[in-house]
Protein backbone atom coordinates (compact mmCIF):
# COMPACT_ATOMS: atom_id res chain seq x y z
CA UNK A 1 0.00 0.00 0.00
CA UNK A 2 2.69 2.19 0.98
CA UNK A 3 3.80 2.04 -2.48
CA UNK A 4 1.13 2.56 -4.21
CA UNK A 5 0.95 5.53 -2.25
CA UNK A 6 4.70 6.79 -2.78
CA UNK A 7 3.61 6.19 -6.88
CA UNK A 8 0.37 8.09 -6.79
CA UNK A 9 2.50 10.66 -5.10
CA UNK A 10 4.70 10.66 -7.65
CA UNK A 11 2.76 10.80 -10.34
CA UNK A 12 0.73 13.84 -8.70
CA UNK A 13 4.13 15.74 -8.41
CA UNK A 14 5.58 15.01 -11.56
CA UNK A 15 6.06 18.44 -14.14
CA UNK A 16 4.16 16.55 -17.26
CA UNK A 17 1.05 15.76 -15.10
CA UNK A 18 -0.86 18.86 -16.82
CA UNK A 19 0.40 18.25 -20.37
CA UNK A 20 -0.61 14.76 -20.16
CA UNK A 21 -4.00 15.58 -18.88
CA UNK A 22 -4.77 18.10 -21.46
CA UNK A 23 -3.49 15.61 -23.87
CA UNK A 24 -5.25 12.87 -22.53
CA UNK A 25 -8.66 15.70 -22.26
CA UNK A 26 -8.53 16.29 -25.96
CA UNK A 27 -8.09 12.84 -27.05
CA UNK A 28 -11.06 11.54 -25.19
CA UNK A 29 -13.04 14.13 -27.50
CA UNK A 30 -12.95 11.33 -30.27
CA UNK A 31 -12.32 8.47 -28.28
CA UNK A 32 -14.49 7.05 -25.45
CA UNK A 33 -11.60 4.64 -24.13
CA UNK A 34 -9.78 7.23 -22.71
CA UNK A 35 -10.64 8.17 -19.10
CA UNK A 36 -10.09 11.89 -18.78
CA UNK A 37 -13.16 12.09 -16.13
CA UNK A 38 -11.44 9.47 -14.28
CA UNK A 39 -8.29 11.36 -13.90
CA UNK A 40 -9.50 14.57 -13.25
CA UNK A 41 -11.38 12.99 -10.33
CA UNK A 42 -8.20 11.38 -9.44
CA UNK A 43 -6.50 13.79 -9.58
CA UNK A 44 -8.27 16.28 -7.77
CA UNK A 45 -8.64 13.42 -4.51
CA UNK A 46 -4.71 13.49 -4.46
CA UNK A 47 -3.99 17.08 -4.77
CA UNK A 48 -6.08 17.57 -1.32
CA UNK A 49 -4.48 14.24 0.06
CA UNK A 50 -1.21 15.09 -0.66
CA UNK A 51 -1.00 18.83 -1.89
CA UNK A 52 -0.02 17.42 -5.09
CA UNK A 53 -0.86 18.42 -8.15
CA UNK A 54 -2.06 22.28 -7.22
CA UNK A 55 -5.96 22.37 -7.49
CA UNK A 56 -6.37 25.64 -9.94
CA UNK A 57 -3.74 24.22 -11.79
CA UNK A 58 -5.95 20.96 -12.56
CA UNK A 59 -9.33 23.11 -13.05
CA UNK A 60 -7.36 25.22 -15.49
CA UNK A 61 -6.10 22.73 -17.48
CA UNK A 62 -9.04 20.12 -17.52
CA UNK A 63 -11.51 22.77 -18.67
CA UNK A 64 -9.03 23.85 -21.57
CA UNK A 65 -8.53 20.48 -22.47
CA UNK A 66 -12.16 19.83 -22.86
CA UNK A 67 -12.86 22.88 -24.36
CA UNK A 68 -10.01 22.53 -27.49
CA UNK A 69 -11.42 18.67 -27.57
CA UNK A 70 -15.18 19.52 -28.36
CA UNK A 71 -14.26 22.51 -30.53
CA UNK A 72 -11.80 20.34 -32.16
CA UNK A 73 -14.40 17.66 -32.82
CA UNK A 74 -16.59 20.29 -33.85
CA UNK A 75 -14.43 21.03 -36.77
CA UNK A 76 -13.86 17.80 -37.86
CA UNK A 77 -17.71 17.67 -38.18
CA UNK A 78 -17.76 20.54 -40.47
CA UNK A 79 -15.04 19.31 -42.34
CA UNK A 80 -16.49 15.87 -42.62
CA UNK A 81 -19.71 15.29 -41.94
CA UNK A 82 -21.14 12.46 -40.03
CA UNK A 83 -21.63 9.93 -42.64
CA UNK A 84 -17.75 9.52 -44.59
CA UNK A 85 -16.86 6.65 -43.24
CA UNK A 86 -18.42 3.26 -42.36
CA UNK A 87 -18.69 3.20 -38.88
CA UNK A 88 -20.49 6.26 -38.84
CA UNK A 89 -23.82 4.57 -40.97
CA UNK A 90 -24.28 1.84 -38.82
CA UNK A 91 -27.46 1.43 -37.50
CA UNK A 92 -26.73 2.34 -33.62
CA UNK A 93 -24.30 5.17 -34.62
CA UNK A 94 -26.51 6.82 -37.36
CA UNK A 95 -29.45 6.69 -35.00
CA UNK A 96 -27.25 8.32 -32.42
CA UNK A 97 -26.32 10.74 -34.73
CA UNK A 98 -29.47 11.62 -35.91
CA UNK A 99 -30.86 12.01 -32.16
CA UNK A 100 -27.73 14.47 -31.69
CA UNK A 101 -29.33 16.24 -34.78
CA UNK A 102 -32.87 16.59 -33.59
CA UNK A 103 -32.02 17.77 -30.14
CA UNK A 104 -29.47 20.01 -31.63
CA UNK A 105 -32.46 21.53 -33.00
CA UNK A 106 -34.53 21.92 -30.13
CA UNK A 107 -32.47 22.42 -27.20
CA UNK A 108 -28.76 23.12 -28.35
CA UNK A 109 -27.75 24.25 -24.61
CA UNK A 110 -28.91 21.04 -23.14
CA UNK A 111 -27.20 18.79 -25.87
CA UNK A 112 -24.03 20.28 -25.05
CA UNK A 113 -23.83 20.58 -21.48
CA UNK A 114 -25.57 16.91 -20.66
CA UNK A 115 -23.26 15.11 -23.41
CA UNK A 116 -20.06 16.70 -21.86
CA UNK A 117 -20.76 14.24 -18.99
CA UNK A 118 -21.61 11.36 -21.46
CA UNK A 119 -18.65 10.16 -23.15
CA UNK A 120 -19.64 8.45 -26.69
CA UNK A 121 -23.37 11.44 -26.79
CA UNK A 122 -20.03 13.91 -26.23
CA UNK A 123 -18.88 12.95 -29.60
CA UNK A 124 -21.99 12.42 -31.53
CA UNK A 125 -23.18 16.13 -30.44
CA UNK A 126 -20.08 17.69 -31.25
CA UNK A 127 -19.40 16.24 -34.34
CA UNK A 128 -23.27 16.91 -35.26
CA UNK A 129 -22.86 20.51 -34.33
CA UNK A 130 -20.12 21.19 -36.93
CA UNK A 131 -21.94 18.68 -39.44
CA UNK A 132 -25.35 21.07 -39.20
CA UNK A 133 -23.04 24.03 -39.09
CA UNK A 134 -24.26 24.93 -35.54
CA UNK A 135 -23.27 28.59 -35.58
CA UNK A 136 -19.73 28.70 -34.27
CA UNK A 137 -19.82 31.95 -32.29
CA UNK A 138 -23.06 30.00 -30.18
CA UNK A 139 -21.37 26.52 -30.06
CA UNK A 140 -17.89 28.38 -28.61
CA UNK A 141 -20.05 30.08 -26.08
CA UNK A 142 -21.67 26.78 -24.93
CA UNK A 143 -18.18 24.65 -25.04
CA UNK A 144 -16.97 27.20 -22.80
CA UNK A 145 -19.36 27.06 -20.34
CA UNK A 146 -19.76 23.32 -20.46
CA UNK A 147 -16.24 22.61 -20.34
CA UNK A 148 -15.59 24.82 -17.51
CA UNK A 149 -19.00 23.03 -15.84
CA UNK A 150 -17.32 19.62 -16.09
CA UNK A 151 -14.08 20.20 -14.97
CA UNK A 152 -14.71 22.20 -11.79
CA UNK A 153 -17.69 19.39 -11.43
CA UNK A 154 -15.01 16.48 -11.88
CA UNK A 155 -12.25 18.44 -9.29
CA UNK A 156 -14.64 19.16 -6.82
CA UNK A 157 -15.57 15.78 -6.60
CA UNK A 158 -12.38 14.27 -6.06
CA UNK A 159 -10.96 17.35 -4.39
CA UNK A 160 -14.27 16.46 -1.37
CA UNK A 161 -13.13 12.78 -1.26
CA UNK A 162 -8.99 13.85 -1.05
CA UNK A 163 -10.21 15.80 2.40
CA UNK A 164 -12.38 13.36 3.58
CA UNK A 165 -9.17 10.61 3.10
CA UNK A 166 -6.65 13.49 3.63
CA UNK A 167 -3.12 11.85 4.13
CA UNK A 168 -4.73 8.52 2.83
CA UNK A 169 -4.07 9.37 -1.26
CA UNK A 170 -4.75 5.16 -2.30
CA UNK A 171 -7.98 5.35 -0.64
CA UNK A 172 -8.78 8.77 -1.81
CA UNK A 173 -8.62 7.95 -5.29
CA UNK A 174 -10.02 4.58 -5.24
CA UNK A 175 -12.99 6.12 -3.77
CA UNK A 176 -13.26 9.09 -5.91
CA UNK A 177 -12.79 7.35 -9.33
CA UNK A 178 -15.44 4.64 -8.04
CA UNK A 179 -17.94 7.47 -7.70
CA UNK A 180 -17.08 9.05 -10.39
CA UNK A 181 -17.89 6.33 -12.44
CA UNK A 182 -21.16 5.53 -10.86
CA UNK A 183 -22.11 9.07 -11.34
CA UNK A 184 -21.57 8.83 -15.00
CA UNK A 185 -23.54 5.22 -15.68
CA UNK A 186 -26.38 6.52 -13.79
CA UNK A 187 -26.51 9.81 -15.39
CA UNK A 188 -26.45 8.18 -19.00
CA UNK A 189 -29.25 5.78 -17.63
CA UNK A 190 -31.47 8.46 -16.98
CA UNK A 191 -30.80 10.57 -20.02
CA UNK A 192 -31.47 7.47 -21.89
CA UNK A 193 -34.69 6.59 -20.05
CA UNK A 194 -36.01 10.12 -20.72
CA UNK A 195 -35.02 9.98 -24.18
CA UNK A 196 -36.94 6.76 -24.81
CA UNK A 197 -39.72 8.16 -22.84
CA UNK A 198 -39.48 11.48 -25.33
CA UNK A 199 -39.74 8.98 -28.23
CA UNK A 200 -42.37 6.94 -27.55
CA UNK A 201 -44.77 10.28 -26.29
CA UNK A 202 -43.91 11.30 -30.13
CA UNK A 203 -44.38 8.35 -31.79
CA UNK A 204 -47.70 8.09 -29.98
CA UNK A 205 -48.77 11.85 -30.40
CA UNK A 206 -48.15 11.35 -34.58
CA UNK A 207 -49.61 7.71 -34.70
CA UNK A 208 -52.67 9.28 -35.74
CA UNK A 209 -54.56 7.64 -32.25
CA UNK A 210 -57.45 10.61 -32.66
CA UNK A 211 -58.23 13.99 -31.50
CA UNK A 212 -57.13 14.79 -28.09
CA UNK A 213 -59.72 14.40 -25.11
CA UNK A 214 -62.35 17.30 -25.25
CA UNK A 215 -61.16 18.41 -28.87
CA UNK A 216 -64.76 18.70 -31.06
CA UNK A 217 -64.72 16.32 -33.99
CA UNK A 218 -64.02 17.53 -36.83
CA UNK A 219 -61.88 20.64 -35.22
CA UNK A 220 -57.88 20.69 -35.51
CA UNK A 221 -56.36 19.33 -32.58
CA UNK A 222 -54.76 21.66 -29.76
CA UNK A 223 -50.97 22.41 -30.08
CA UNK A 224 -49.06 20.25 -28.02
Amino acid sequence: MDAIADALTTIADSPWVFPLLFALTIGDAFLVVLPSETAVVALGALSLSTGHPPLAGLLVTAALGAIAGDNLCYLIGRSIGTERFAWMRRPRVHAALERARTTLQQRAAVAIFTARYIPFARIAVNLTAGATRLHYARYLLLTVLAGCAWALYNTVVGALFGQVFAGNPVLAVVASVVVAIVGGVSLDWVLGRMSRRRQARKAAGSGGAGPHPGTAPGAAPAPE
